[in-house]
């Protein structure tokens, strides 16, 4: 693990005294619709020195725990296995130290990749997935590693039951169908039934992965497939603070900020500070 040079503010602990390992996974070559979530990570770490590390939120700094930086893999862009193998490599190694594997996408087709190494350590692992869309696709135009796709490959991991959608309001029929009979415990267009699901998952290993689309694209207009009819930022960050302090996690990711889509930087701030608020709650349970 290499120390990155441009570190996501507040995240300049040295790798062995670290409880989070915060890496970067700038992939985006099964994106459908418009490209650019490859440069979130580099887009994040630099604007997140415009916040401050005390969240008032919270009322907690960052700097009471301890997170290392590595920076974005280099990752072999253009071949999805490959990639999914070098991050789930990633995360391995980060697992195996008993920390805590934080990454920041990319297309959500990344998720896999840690979804992989977090099943092999803990069989039991749930995924709690906040997303605007259903990524339950059998494939998409013939490709099964996609990001539409995404879910539906982790719940060939995990089976029925262990995999928590909020926020849906998108997909195709059979999705929504598929996931309303049971194989997911779906609960689409808003975050309300957070709480209940929070208590379906009880103390089970939890896996967390966050689709910022998930947001109304009049607040988050910079991601590749924004979607009307989402959160608020203030629900969302209230969302993402409770499972990062409630849960017993084992891993999450941030995605799918798109930083070509939003020239203004708001998408890219709104990003920074959901990442900020999960640190703060992660660091201080």
């Amino acid at each position: 693990m290499r120390k990155n040079i441009v570190n996501y503010i507040g995240c300049d602990a040295e790798y062995d005294e670290a409880e989070v390992v915060l890496f970067g996974a700038p992939f985006d070559s099964t994106t459908s619709f418009r490209p650019g979530t490859r440069f979130a990570g580099q887009a994040i770490r630099n604007d997140s020195y415009g916040l401050e590390i005390y969240s008032p939120y919270q009322d907690l700094e960052l700097t009471e725990g301890a997170v290392y930086d590595c920076g974005d893999l280099d990752l072999a862009i253009g071949d999805s296995g490959i990639v999914l193998n070098q991050i789930k490599e990633t995360a391995e190694q980060i697992l195996s130290d008993g920390k805590l594997p934080f990454m920041i996408g990319g297309e959500h087709l990344v998720t896999l990749g840690a979804v992989r190494a977090a099943a092999e350590k803990y069989p039991d692992l749930h995924i709690i997935h906040f997303d605007a869309h259903t990524d339950l696709r059998t494939d998409y135009l013939g490709v099964k590693l996609s990001h539409a796709c995404v879910i539906r490959r982790c719940w060939e991991l995990l089976g029925d039951g262990r995999i928590h959608q909020l926020g849906i309001r998108s997909g195709e029929k059979y999705e929504f169908d598929w996931a309303g009979s049971g194989h997911t415990d779906f609960h689409p267009f808003v975050l309300d039934d957070l709480d209940a699901v929070l208590e379906n998952a009880g103390n089970a290993p939890v896996y967390f992965t966050v689709d910022l689309d998930v947001m109304d694209p009049c607040v988050f207009p910079g991601t590749g497939t924004p979607e009307p009819g989402g959160v608020d930022f203030l629900t969302l960050m209230r969302a993402v603070t409770k499972v990062c302090r409630t849960v017993n996690l084992a891993g999450c990711d941030v995605n799918e900020l798109c930083p070509p889509c939003d020239p203004t930087g708001a998408s890219t701030a709104a990003a920074c500070k959901i990442i900020r608020e999960m640190l703060i709650a992660i660091v201080n349970r």
